[in-house]
Formats: C-alpha cells, sequence, structure tokens
C-alpha cells in the first residue's frame, strides 16, 4: 500500500468568513481594550494652537492695514535723504508734492491729502550738513527716501555714490533703528540703453550699504514717481520698536502762551499728529532737548486735511493760517495727574532714632567751650559754622599718629570680612584729613576730566589742554592704571581710599558701602523687569481701553505742556523751521533720576579721545539729556567691573550715567559739543541695558616697583614706596610681576621705601613688581541736564 501525499495547510489567519466572524471583537469589548488617544490628543491641540496663532497674526496684520490706509490714519512722513551734496532734494520734493496734490503745495515741511492715492503724506526734506536734524528726521519718519545721483562719483568714500557725511549718517541712522527705506536714483541718462546700464551699475555699488528688502526706484519722470507711489500705498511700514512703545506727536505748529501765575514761564502748544500709541492728559510728557513736563490741556481739532477734501484745500502748509475748530477738550484730573518727581528729597533725620540725653547736651557744650577758647589761625572772612569743619593742626597729627599705630591696610578677603572692614573704616578716616592739603578724591591719580573753563582759554592753552589728553590717552593705552607714588605725600595717605583684593572675581564688595550724597537723589527697582513688565501692561490697558481722558493715535490734537521756561519756546519757535520738534509720552516713573547703564561703542569717524566724566549730550530714543559717564569694562562672571579712564576704539564699554529712567531696549547716539562753538559731532553709538544704582565700578590703580637684589625666592624692590611706614600699611596686599610671579610684602628694608618680597619663583633682574588697589567710583552729577534749556 503506497503513501498517501499529505500537503500543509495555508497558513491564513481565517480560512472562512465564518471564522473570521467567530474571533472578531466586538465593538464594546473594543472601545475598551483599544489605545489611548492621548496622542492623537496632543497632536489637535498642537494644530488648534498654531491655527491660533496664524487666525490672530492675520487680524493684527489686517488692523494695522486698515489703521495705515484708514481715514482716521496720521499722514505717511517720508523723509528725503541726500546721499551726495550733488543730490537735488528741492525738484523732487516738488514732484512728489505735486504728483499728490496735482498743483504746487509751496513751502516745506508740506502735509497733503490725495484723493487719488486716498492718502495723506508729509514730506521732509534733510538738509545736507546738518546733522542734528537729519537724526530728529529720522527718528520720526515712516519710510526713508534716500537719493542717489548717478551722474556723481564720490572718490573720498567707500561707496561712489555716498559722500562722507552720508556715510556717517547711515551709520547713526543703522543705530537709531532703520524704518521702511528705499532709494532714489535720479540724474539717469535719456537713451535707454545707457539708462539701464547706470541704473545697474548705480544698484550693485549701493546695494551693500542698504537692508536686503531695500528697493530701488529711477527717479526722474513723473510716470516713475507714479509707479513708486502705487506701490507705496500697499507697502506695509515697518517701525522701530522702541518707537512703538510711547505716544508722539510731531508738532506742524508751535505757539506760545504767557503764564501770569508764574513768571518767567509760559505755555507750550503742539499742534499735529499723535502717533504710535494713546495719549493721556494725566500722563507726562518729555519735549525732545527740553525736559519733562505735564499737560494743562488736550484739545482734539477737527482734522484740517481729511481725505475727502475740495481740490483747493488739499495742501496745508505751515505758515497758512487755518480756522480751528476744537472738537474736544480735555483738563488733568489732579487726583489722577502724575506728579513731576525728578529727584528724590532725602529726610537729614530719617536715620535718627535716639534722642542725646542732658549728660552728652552737657559734655558737647563744654567741649564746644573749650574749642572756642583754643587760639587757632584761620583764613580771613570764615564764618564759625565753616570753622567747625576744619581741623587743627594736633587733630591731624594725632590722627596720623593713629594711623601708623594701626596695623595698616588690611587685605579684603572673603573669609575674613570682619577684619576687612575694620581696615576700610581706617582707610576712610585718614582720607577725611588728606582732603584739607590734598586735591579732591576724584582726582588723585588723574587729571581733571573737564577741561577749564573754555571761554577764559586763549587758542593757545586750549590746544595744550587737548595735547595733555591725548598724551594721557596714548600712555593709558601703553601702561594701564600705571600710577607713580607721590614724593611729597605719603602713599598711605595719597591713596587712602583705596583697598587691596584677594581676587578681583570673588572677593566681596558690600554695594550699600559709602554711599556718595547723589545716590539720596535717585530712585531704584526692586526688580526691573518686573516693574517694566508692570508698566507696559498698564500702558497696553491704557491703550485698548476707551477712556475719557485719552485721545486715540492718529488724532490730530493741540496739547497744552505748561511751566516751559520763556526763552526755551522762542527758541523752539525759530527751530520748528529746520527740524521737527517732538513731544512723546512717558511711561510711569520715567522721569525720576537713577544710574543708567549703555553698552557703548566709539563712533569709527570721531577720532579724539573720549575720557571718562566728560560732558556728553545723550539722545536716548526721543528724549535728550546731558551727561557725564564713565566707563568700564562688562564682565559677566563677577559683580566687579573695572573702570576704564578712555573710551578706547574698537570694542564695547558699559558707560555708567545719572539720568531719567528709561525702559530698554532704547537706542543710544551721544554727541559732543565743540569748543568752537560749532554743531555737535556724534562721538559713539550703543543702546540701553539697565537701570542698577547697585553696579559695582572698581577704579585700579597700579604701583610698581624694581628688584634691587635677588636671592632665589626672595628680593628686595625699591622705588615703589618712599617710607618704611608705607611699606607696613600696604604690606596685607598681594604683589605680582608682570612675567607672572605672585607674592608678598614681608617687611621694610632701611628708610626709603625699599621692601623685601617673597615670590613663588625667581624673579628676573627686568622684570616689575607690581600692586593692584582698588576703589569705587560713580558717575558725575551733571551740571547741567538738557541741551537746548541750559545752552
Amino acid at each position: 500500500m503506497g503513501r498517501v501525499q499529505v500537503n500543509k495547510a495555508h497558513k491564513s489567519r481565517f480560512s472562512s468568513k465564518s471564522t473570521r466572524n467567530i474571533h472578531r471583537t466586538s465593538v464594546k469589548d473594543k472601545s475598551r481594550i483599544a489605545k489611548s488617544d492621548v496622542g492623537k490628543g496632543a497632536r489637535a491641540a498642537r494644530i488648534q494652537h498654531s491655527k491660533m496663532v496664524r487666525d490672530q497674526k492675520r487680524a493684527a496684520l489686517l488692523k494695522e492695514k486698515r489703521a495705515m490706509s484708514g481715514s482716521t490714519s496720521p499722514p505717511r512722513v517720508i523723509v528725503l535723504f541726500g546721499l551726495s551734496v550733488s543730490a537735488d532734494l528741492d525738484s523732487l520734493a516738488k514732484d512728489l508734492l505735486r504728483l499728490l496734490s496735482a498743483e504746487d503745495a509751496g513751502g516745506a515741511p508740506s502735509t497733503v491729502s490725495s484723493p487719488e492715492y486716498k492718502m495723506r503724506v508729509t514730506v521732509l526734506k534733510a538738509p545736507h550738513g546738518d546733522l542734528m536734524a537729519c537724526m530728529e528726521m529720522a527718528k520720526v519718519a515712516d519710510l526713508i527716501a534716500f537719493v542717489a545721483s548717478a551722474s556723481s562719483l564720490c572718490e573720498d568714500s567707500s561707496s561712489y555714490y555716498i559722500d562722507s557725511f552720508g556715510n556717517q549718517c547711515l551709520s547713526v541712522f543703522r543705530s537709531i533703528g532703520l524704518p521702511s527705506t528705499v532709494v532714489f536714483i535720479r540724474d539717469l541718462p535719456l537713451d535707454m540703453k545707457k539708462r539701464h546700464e547706470f541704473k545697474k551699475m548705480c544698484i550693485s555699488g549701493l546695494t551693500p550699504e542698504f537692508p536686503e528688502d531695500c528697493r530701488f526706484y529711477s527717479a526722474d519722470t513723473k510716470d516713475e514717481l507714479h509707479k513708486f507711489m502705487w506701490l507705496f500705498k500697499g507697502q506695509r511700514l515697518s517701525a522701530p520698536h522702541w518707537r512703538n512703545q510711547r505716544p508722539y506727536l510731531m508738532a506742524q505748529k508751535v505757539d506760545i502762551v504767557n503764564d501770569d501765575q508764574n513768571p518767567g514761564k509760559s505755555t507750550l502748544l503742539l499742534t499735529g499728529y499723535l502717533r504710535a500709541r494713546s495719549l493721556s492728559v494725566n500722563q507726562l510728557v518729555h519735549v525732545s532737548g527740553v525736559g519733562d513736563f505735564q499737560l494743562s490741556k488736550i484739545e482734539v481739532i477737527k482734522d484740517p486735511l481729511p481725505l475727502n477734501a475740495r481740490k483747493d484745500h488739499v495742501a496745508m502748509d505751515s505758515e497758512e493760517v487755518h480756522e480751528v475748530e476744537v472738537i474736544k477738550s480735555m483738563d488733568p484730573d489732579p487726583m489722577k495727574q502724575e506728579a513731576l518727581l525728578v529727584e528724590n528729597v532725602p529726610d537729614p533725620l530719617a536715620g535718627e532714632q535716639t534722642w542725646p540725653t542732658e549728660e552728652e547736651m552737657a559734655e558737647v557744650e563744654r567741649a564746644h567751650e573749650q574749642k572756642k577758647l583754643k587760639k587757632r589761625s584761620l583764613p580771613r572772612g570764615t564764618s564759625e559754622y565753616q570753622a567747625a569743619w576744619i581741623l587743627d593742626d594736633s587733630d591731624v597729627e594725632d590722627s596720623e599718629s593713629d594711623g601708623d599705630d594701626d596695623d595698616g591696610m588690611v587685605l579684603d578677603e572673603e573669609e575674613n570680612g570682619g577684619a576687612a572692614q575694620e581696615g576700610r573704616n581706617d582707610l576712610y578716616y585718614d582720607d577725611d584729613q588728606a582732603s584739607l592739603n590734598l586735591r579732591d578724591s576724584e582726582e588723585e591719580t588723574e587729571d581733571d576730566s573737564m577741561m577749564m573753563d573754555g571761554d577764559n582759554l586763549t587758542k593757545e592753552q586750549i590746544k595744550d589742554e587737548l595735547k595733555k589728553i591725548k598724551e594721557a590717552h596714548a600712555e593709558d593705552e601703553e601702561f594701564p592704571d600705571e600710577v607713580d607714588t607721590p614724593l611729597d605725600v605719603p602713599a598711605r595717605r595719597r591713596f587712602a581710599k583705596y583697598r587691596g583684593l584677594k581676587s578681583f572675581r570673588t572677593s566681596s564688595w558690600d554695594p550699600k558701602e559709602s554711599l556718595p550724597l547723589e545716590y539720596a537723589r535717585i530712585f531704584a527697582f526692586d526688580n526691573l523687569k518686573r516693574t517694566q513688565k508692570h508698566v507696559l501692561l498698564k500702558a497696553l490697558d491704557m491703550e485698548q481701553s476707551d477712556r475719557d481722558d485719552c485721545i486715540p493715535a492718529g488724532t490730530y490734537a493741540r496739547v497744552h505742556v505748561r511751566e516751559v521756561p520763556m526763552g526755551v519756546t522762542t527758541r523752539l519757535c525759530d527751530f520748528v523751521k529746520t527740524l521737527p520738534i517732538v513731544v512723546c509720552g512717558l511711561l510711569q516713573h520715567e522721569s525720576k533720576m537713577s544710574v543708567l547703564h549703555f553698552s557703548i561703542k566709539k563712533h569709527e569717524t570721531y577720532s579724539a579721545p573720549i575720557k571718562s566724566k566728560e560732558e556728553l549730550i545723550f539722545h536716548v530714543g526721543f528724549r535728550q539729556f546731558v551727561a557725564r559717564p564713565i566707563f568700564s569694562t562688562d564682565n559677566m562672571n563677577s559683580d566687579k567691573h573695572k573702570m576704564e579712564r578712555f573710551l578706547h576704539s574698537g570694542r564695547f564699554s558699559v558707560a555708567s550715567i545719572y539720568a531719567p529712567i528709561s525702559f530698554p531696549p532704547l537706542p543710544l547716539i551721544a554727541l559732543k559739543q565743540a569748543e568752537d562753538g560749532s554743531a555737535p559731532a556724534v562721538v559713539a553709538v550703543g543702546s540701553l541695558r539697565s537701570v542698577d544704582p547697585d553696579r559695582i565700578i572698581l577704579k585700579r590703580i597700579i604701583l610698581t616697583g624694581y628688584p634691587q637684589r635677588v636671592s632665589k625666592l626672595k628680593a628686595s624692590v625699591r622705588y615703589m614706596f618712599h617710607n618704611p611706614e608705607d611699606v607696613r600699611w600696604f604690606k596685607p596686599v598681594e604683589v605680582w610681576t608682570k612675567c607672572g610671579r605672585r607674592g608678598r610684602v614681608k617687611e621694610p628694608v632701611g628708610t626709603h621705601g625699599a621692601m623685601k618680597c617673597v615670590l613663588n619663583g625667581v624673579l628676573q633682574q627686568h622684570d616689575t613688581v607690581c600692586m593692584s588697589l582698588y576703589k569705587r567710583v560713580y558717575p558725575k552729577w551733571p551740571n547741567r541736564r538738557f541741551p537746548i534749556v541750559d545752552a
């Protein structure tokens, strides 16, 4: 019987439909054992969130476009800036105004309402050579139209179509923050082939100087300008972020009303369109270059240039007199109006906690009577109050002998805080007597940062002063912080305010210790970022809510600024013809004085040295004020920062000043007034970093000595000090050499200030022994606050 072939069954999950139904899971069980939908839900939430963000951006863009092109939007400001002196701005401005108004609009600045393009435009011409006017126009510009002449070549510049003044202004505009930009190319040849070639050459030469989204237009004919205007009408304009955080008004008309109650004061009336944000009548404002003020009234005036205006009223000239129709008037609420608080008024009795007893009072009186019986030689005309502050010679000698008996300077270490504090007290005590016969403590190791009064100097004396400053700048770069010990004054007295640090990075320094009197006049924040967030949210809430004391952006209004000095108002009436007068609303706390820190860099066009505590004019956003900064390095890994005597070119420094509080980010342009009274020059650019009075800036000096005898790890060093008492006083401070050795002072040798040092290696005979000393420094309080008021 043969074998029967048996094949393996087909490997299938179900052999038939009936078996498939047997193994099918019920709907109830499927929902119970199905996988979790957590992943699908999270993905759906992400999709929904992305869609919501897109819708919000689309709605915001649509709202911005409607506000920009609507009848309630303020006129767009076009600033024409010539890249070279050969660029003809007058003919271009006339062509633009004639295109918009269908007729010659006349003088400038001019605001035009165009029914054809359904937009309003203000055309400003930046005067070539006037840096201040160009800067102020760039701050308010919605569009900067750079004008290049294709027929002129500038050989003295990196670009053939931009001269030196154009390059300087371009760098300043970049620091301020460029709005939307275009480039007009003029003076192209009539031949089409040459015209195309010249335009191509001009574009290739100018492209590296401007942003990537900058467009180039030919601007010789009416058709080319017409093409630009249609594209400009639908263009979404970009503005610097700092400009959109505060309301501002560019004055088209300036009036003065005398204030009978305050002699010497007047009310300044500024008329124009409000931009960016809503302005409250209870808010403080800043008039650019003049100062911070309160408002006495805001009047909403009928718009003189509606889009549906008649053809015979399409242009508004600054010299024309229009009938003013006041629609609404708002007065400040005394309960809600923000107070104009600039400086803190310290209470001298705030720290007094006890009252002296009768015995103490009697003892003071007895000491006072004994002091009166003493015969003292005082200068003629010295009052009794002044005499009380003058120490007798015996007091000075006693204090010096006390200082000599002390252990001397104590090294400021982390592990020996109490001893360090004791040493600091000794240092400050000795310096008080030294201040009678020596120069001021700010002038201990360097010349005064301010030059002598320029009115009393001849040209030769001014040249000598400038020569000294340049020599000091060159010496500071070659031998930074090195100071010679004086021969006629003991070093422990001359450098009494200085102390040694074991480690600049890790040693402790109390930021509240021995603060100057100016710190009683300023304000400080516990947390700047938290306060700034709260202030911006409050401003946003005022913007979104419909309040009775606010006028929205785009309103044509007249702002009454009260208690402005008479001389300033008359000067502003002259300035409005050449540059825009801007009044901007201030956020909460922005009128109060504090210590501001700026990241600053020397401008490449300025070659003269800039010394610390030199008077500069700071342009911070729309605000202008005078300050005397000190420069310092920025140490990321330390809470202490080293002062720099000069602002060196090619690197960033931190400039610290006393100034009104401003919330970052804000751009900075620093100017310096020329000695001959000419226009100020740009010396530095930068941005606002923080508001922090507790930032510790230390001035370092290095005392140097030279090896006399060397024996293994020991060395005798001379010329660092000139008497043995100074050696004992500075004994706790560590010494170091320029070749990398470190050590300490062991004892004085002889009577001429030589000392024995122990080092961690063999000292070379050509090496230099150094000792670093530090003291905290502060900015100088400005003698004048605003450039126009105190000019």
